[in-house]
């Protein structure tokens, strides 16, 4: 095989870049992880019967449905139907409710299958709702059809409570009420405003200190609701002093795709469970990684995930909301889709360059399975720019 390729860079020149890694095999874990690792998993768009932006987006449900049995086989958890799929950003709600039930259905057979699935306000648009009471119904009508179909519920933010709560109370009183809705102990979602600028302000305070407060208050009283939280923020002292701040029956469910191996090893006072976009695309080194932390051995659970960070801190980078571009990017690469076509037009939203480093970093981490066909799929998208690779 040639194994040498010419890529763009980020400076605007072309590099000849020889592939370095080993790839990773897939395998089945021989023993039970000692933590709990969901991946949010996107879905495989259809593009022969794609329409225009803002229509129903056209899923390959096969595809979508084997990806996710291969995440599960690996001892991964899914996440369903959240932002790694597109939710509010080309999945509306319609289509997140069939991926849901198509994902419980689909993977019955697996034994121990850990799926929990997104729920939020989404079918309703922001500017459609002017009081809380109105987000409370929102989230009811989500809740009863996730509940419906026995799915586990995370219970995401919500764009339309960041719009119209004025204060902490409002945050307080809308849980309250949502969670008591919930026939079981759910996880709760603090995402960003990285990942989703709408939800700026989120729990009602200017700082974050004071929104954590907010957002402590709200476990605290609804405990027996709340299995735990996931916090995407993408800083890790904050996570870790909310970590710390917890009940001891909630855990901690990092969303962190910059710093996941220190917060799950963990330290003296704990460690944080997983709930992760970047596990979609680093699946074997994370369920090994997970295998050999289980083992008590740190030495291997750090050699194999502390090569995929330079790759989750690329794929992440901002405008943070597009990194579903790059996942989708990969999974092409890996030849788990025929195509790299995206629901909303989000294949288009990040450069050549972007793409080139996907390609680099995921060699240098041991995750492109087959080297022979990611060397031919990039450059099927490099030609179209007059790059001969």
């Amino acid at each position: 095989m040639n194994s040498t390729i010419t890529l763009p860079t980020a400076s605007g020149t072309l590099e000849t870049y020889r592939l370095q890694g080993v790839p990773l095999d897939v395998r089945t874990p021989a023993a039970p992880f000692n933590r709990i690792a969901y991946s949010a998993a996107h879905v495989v768009a259809d593009p022969l019967r794609a329409v225009e932006l803002n229509g129903t987006p056209a899923i390959d449900w096969a595809r979508t449905l084997d990806y996710r049995r291969y995440l599960l086989q690996q001892g991964l958890g899914i996440a369903e139907a959240m932002d790694t799929a597109q939710r509010g950003m080309g999945l509306p709600w319609p289509s997140a409710l069939e991926l849901i039930t198509r994902t419980i259905a689909g993977t019955r057979d697996i034994p121990g299958a850990r799926i929990a699935s997104g729920c939020g306000t989404d079918h309703v648009a922001p500017r459609d709702i002017s009081t809380c009471d109105e987000v409370i119904r929102a989230y009811g009508q989500q809740l009863e059809a996730v509940q419906r179909v026995g799915g586990r519920v995370i219970l995401m933010a919500s764009r339309a409570l960041a719009k119209v709560a004025r204060t902490p109370d409002d945050y307080r009183r809308v849980y309250r009420e949502v969670l008591a809705m919930c026939d079981q102990p759910v996880i709760l979602h603090w995402l960003g405003e990285m990942f989703d600028p709408e939800l700026e302000g989120y729990w009602g305070a200017d700082d974050h200190r004071g929104a954590a407060r907010v957002c402590l208050d709200v476990i605290g009283e609804n405990v027996g609701k709340v299995d735990g939280i996931k916090i995407s923020l993408l800083d890790d002292a904050k996570e870790i002093a909310f970590r710390r701040s917890l009940p001891s029956s909630v855990k901690m469910y990092t969303g962190d795709d910059f710093n996941y191996p220190s917060l799950i090893a963990g330290d003296e006072h704990g460690f944080s469970h997983a709930l992760l976009g970047i596990f979609d695309a680093i699946a074997p080194a994370a369920s090994q990684a997970l295998a050999a932390l289980a083992n008590d051995d740190l030495d291997t659970f750090h050699a194999l995930l502390s090569p995929t960070v330079p790759l989750s801190r690329h794929i992440f980078r901002a405008p943070t909301q597009y990194y579903k571009t790059g996942v989708v990017f990969l999974s092409y690469l890996n030849g788990f889709q025929d195509h790299f076509f995206m629901p909303g037009g989000h294949h288009g939203m990040r450069p050549p360059a972007y793409l080139a480093d996907v390609f680099r970093l995921a060699d240098q981490a041991r995750l492109l399975r087959d080297p022979a066909l990611a060397i031919e799929r990039m450059r099927k998208v490099l030609a179209p720019l007059g790059i001969e690779a």
